[in-house]
């Protein structure tokens, strides 16, 4: 396969990354009967199904996730090289996608404002899921998670922050119910809690209280958050999501409460200008999360 069929690798590539054949065919200017030309003509030509069809999109099999991989770097250093052959040298433009899970929207869009203020050829795309978005398959150039280290091969993990969480009440809920004066009242009163407690706060709550005084359960943070505020039960939320409300604190931060935040990048993306700007402009803007 030569440079001649770029076109359809780079149509493959889009169809992976967004899904749908529609999508591909917005981001690449074209007819989507053009976009499936595409994707069936690179098939015969490999001899190998690099998508599963159904009724959602396109899915990627293992040999469209390896010639993907392929596409994305290539297409990055295609991007570097137009730069400079223009005579701009390199600059900073094209899509950049980042990840996180929807609790971080309310930190890492303000960077992404922010940073393409700065870089206005950039098109940001920001995917807020709470899967486990791929690097090795292309999926996003930036990966901004909670928890434990990111392990897997040929990504660049690097530590961010650590954000401080407090347990709090809202005033409706103090209203209602009293307060407690520290974990010995805890079994007189309702929670607000995640269904999977991964995060360090959650799984001490579970240790702390009978499961049903967890009375306000969900899966997303900011779902739970938004629970808290309106007196569902005592739950807990970022400080800097805190300070300056009405919320009252009922325990305040504890290190074993503590939230790392890493950044994952991987590794034949990593050294792209790109890249390598906005993580000093997003490590930059990190160091006022704690405090905030």
């Amino acid at each position: 396969m030569g440079f001649e069929n770029w076109d359809e690798v780079r149509t493959a590539f889009q169809v992976a990354r967004l899904g749908t054949v529609s999508g591909a065919a917005e981001v690449l200017g074209v007819h989507h009967a053009t976009v499936i030309r595409h994707i069936d003509a690179l098939e015969r030509r490999l001899g190998a199904r690099l998508f599963q069809r159904h009724a959602r999109g396109y899915t990627p099999t293992e040999a469209g996730r390896d010639l993907l991989l392929v596409a994305q770097t290539t297409e990055e250093q295609f991007s570097q090289l137009s730069s400079r052959i223009k005579g701009n040298g390199e600059t900073v433009a094209g899509e950049l996608v980042v990840t996180s899970v929807p609790g971080f929207s309310s930190l890492i869009t303000p960077v992404l404002t922010s940073f393409q203020e700065r870089h206005p050829a950039v098109v940001v795309r920001y995917l807020t899921d709470l899967r486990l978005f791929r690097l090795e398959y292309g999926e996003a150039h930036v990966a901004i998670r909670a928890g434990s280290t990111p392990e897997e091969p040929d990504n660049v993990v690097q530590p961010l922050a650590r954000l401080r969480t407090a347990l709090y009440a809202a005033p409706a809920y103090a209203a209602a119910h009293g307060l407690p004066a520290g974990p010995e009242e805890f079994e007189r009163h309702r929670f607000v809690g995640a269904d999977i407690p991964r995060a360090p706060y959650h799984r001490w709550l579970r240790d702390q209280v009978s499961p049903d005084q967890i009375t306000f359960r969900g899966t997303e943070s900011a779902a739970l958050a938004d629970a808290v505020r309106q007196g569902a039960g005592l739950g807990f939320l970022p400080v800097r999501e805190a300070t300056g409300t009405d919320l009252i604190e009922i325990l305040p931060p504890r290190p074993e409460w503590e939230s790392p935040i890493w950044i994952v990048t991987h590794v034949d993306l990593h050294r792209t200008l790109k890249v390598q700007n906005f993580l000093s402009h997003l490590k930059e803007a990190a160091k006022d999360w704690v405090d905030v």
